[in-house]
């Protein structure tokens, strides 16, 4: 009969490590747990004291801090090289010791539950503690005495400690699977006449949207789904996460369900890849009645932004692309993208109602104020040459999307209130991104080139076209010509930008009985708000902010939003992606009422 090498510890012969008086075994049984194994190697001795492993049918092999489950191991234990079974999922932060040998032996080796039952064991921590001052729970149950134990003079089976073991791991991991990668996020509607706010469980609570048949009501997403190309050139952010969370495989089916969850009549998205948009995502999306529009960003980048709309909602009147790279325009030499979409919607009305619905993705960098502006200001300039209306008014219009700065911002600043006065600003401060910007250099002025074509008021210039004139009408067009040139060098000197929309943001960004911060993203480095879905409020929208009032008329009620949550709140599900939430991003959602003029 073969001889195998058993760790006493945690051995039923023995009792629980930790967890009282042990049972009396035979003398041939080696020394007590609290004894010397003089014949064993110290990193051997050192194992069971060291380590603790956590079993639920489906993880092991978690690491980084001390737990009250163990389990059994099997006897087979030659130490130069350990034929660990392969994990079907890892836990985070877990890392292979040196000594389990071989990374393909231990991929390969195939494995059985019952395996786990046999002579011996050996510890590996599982994350359980919320924070480095809770105590390992096997300290807790040690101090308090409550640990199941048996005396010595006690007779206990062998069979029915295994099977009360399994029992107890299966029923603390059933306790905590429910809680497990899932945070529960609320619709939050508006009173109808004040600011106030109601909380409701599903959408049809609200008795405000059941109205008549004359009100258009829709839901609007925003959602960063993270490219896998992006994902995988930054690595360094998801350090916290198991690596089969990060595959796309497993992202996907999840990023689609919330998308089916949530039911949004438009989508806007963005660092949505090429080639998973053209092979899943868009055929997915049109089997959910969607139709969509995509824009992939210039350069080599394989990603881009996409706006699909439920063809039972609205229907498309134009798609207008925005390339912020310009060859000619050295400041312009990145490749980030935006998309403007205007949308007839599918009712009857009194007047042929539209709604502007625009998506980007500004660039990252925090040292580039001056390139987020400029951007900026192209989208803005192409809204307003895709919104206005035969009255000379402008559609309703929503912007949504990941613009890389924080709230209150001067870049923030600059959508919500229309007007930026940059004088004097340095790059690093412009969206906030740094507490202690490295970009130093001033905003020279203007920002960009003449040669653009975009104005200070966020519009793009007319360009006159050469006719036939007389001399008398040449002599006009001289003197209109030299007034429009002092307007222009007078503009060049001015560092004051401006547009022409009143918008007001989905979102407040502070939770109001706290004041703690909202936040749209969450990885390893940060926790932050970048997301935004920016609308033109109606004259009586009563959850629109200050200086929303005076827009113009008609425009969008907001009705309600998706809650979004704290920073606590996620690292409570190990943070962004998770297991139920597959980008580094929340999803964003609103609902809005078109308000006729």
């Amino acid at each position: 009969r073969r001889l195998e090498l058993a760790l006493p510890w945690d051995d039923p012969l023995w009792g629980c490590w930790g967890c009282g008086e042990p049972i009396a075994g035979p003398s041939w049984a080696g020394p007590r747990p609290t004894e010397r194994h003089s014949m064993l190697p110290r990193h051997v001795q050192r194992l069971g004291r060291d380590w603790v492993t956590h079993w639920n049918g489906s993880q092991i092999l978690a690491s980084n801090n001390p737990v009250s489950n163990c389990m059994r191991w099997a006897g087979y234990c030659p130490w130069t090289s350990f034929p660990l079974p392969a994990p079907v999922d890892f836990s985070a932060n877990w890392r292979l010791p040196p000594f389990f040998g071989p990374w393909r032996q231990f991929q390969n080796f195939h494995w059985q539950l019952d395996n786990f039952m046999q002579n011996s064991c050996f510890h590996l921590p599982n994350p359980s503690m919320k924070s480095e001052r809770e105590e390992p729970l096997t300290k807790k149950r040690r101090l308090s005495g409550q640990c199941d134990t048996s005396a010595p003079e006690e007779e206990t089976n062998f069979s029915n400690q295994k099977e009360a073991l399994c029992l107890s791991v299966a029923q603390n991991e059933e306790k905590h699977s429910s809680k497990k990668g899932t945070v529960k996020r609320q619709w939050e509607y508006f009173c109808q006449h004040s600011r106030a706010m109601k909380i409701f469980e599903n959408k049809e609570t609200d008795q405000s949207n059941a109205g008549s048949e004359t009100k258009f009501d829709f839901t609007v997403m925003s959602y960063n789904i993270l490219s896998q190309n992006l994902l995988e050139d930054n690595s360094h952010l998801y350090k916290h996460c198991r690596q089969r969370l990060l595959i796309w495989t497993y992202r996907f089916p999840n990023i689609l369900q919330e998308i089916k969850q949530w039911d949004a009549d438009v989508l806007c998205l963005q660092e949505v890849q090429e080639d998973h948009y053209r092979t899943e995502i868009k055929s997915s999306l049109e089997s959910l009645g969607y139709h969509c529009e995509y824009k992939m960003r210039t350069g080599r980048k394989p990603d881009g932004c996409a706006i699909c709309f439920k063809t039972s909602k609205f229907s498309l009147i134009s798609s207008n692309p925005v390339e912020f790279f310009r060859r000619d325009i050295p400041l312009l030499d990145r490749d980030n993208v935006g998309l403007v979409l205007l949308l007839q919607p599918r009712f009857h009305c009194k007047t042929n109602a539209a709604i502007c619905v625009a998506n980007t993705h500004l660039l990252y960098n925090p040292r580039r104020g001056d390139i987020k502006l400029t951007q900026l200001a192209m989208l803005l300039a192409e809204i307003a040459s895709v919104a206005p209306q035969k009255d000379g008014t402008f559609c309703p219009i929503i912007i949504c999307g990941d613009f890389n700065s924080v709230p209150g911002s001067p870049l923030y600043r600059f959508i919500k209130e229309g007007k930026l006065n940059y004088g004097g600003l340095s790059i690093g401060k412009v969206s906030g991104q740094e507490q202690f910007p490295r970009g130093q250099r001033i905003l020279s002025i203007p920002i960009w080139p003449k040669k653009l074509g975009i104005s200070q008021n966020c519009v793009y210039e007319i360009k006159q076209q050469p006719k036939e004139e007389n001399a008398g009408e040449k002599l006009e067009a001289a003197k209109l010509d030299s007034t429009r040139e002092t307007v222009r060098e007078s503009e060049k000197l001015s560092s004051k930008l401006q547009h022409h929309f009143k918008l007001s943001s989905v979102y407040s960004h502070y939770f109001p009985e706290t004041g703690i911060p909202e936040v749209t993203t969450c990885h390893s480095r940060s926790a932050v708000t970048v997301d935004y879905i920016f609308y033109s409020a109606a004259n009586d929208d009563a959850a629109a902010h200050p200086g929303a009032e005076d827009s113009f008329q008609g425009g969008l009620k907001l009705l309600g939003r998706l809650a979004l949550l704290t920073e606590k709140d996620l690292w409570t599900v190990n943070g962004l992606p998770n297991e139920n939430n597959s980008s580094d991003h929340l999803p964003l959602l609103a609902e809005f009422r078109l308000i006729e003029r």
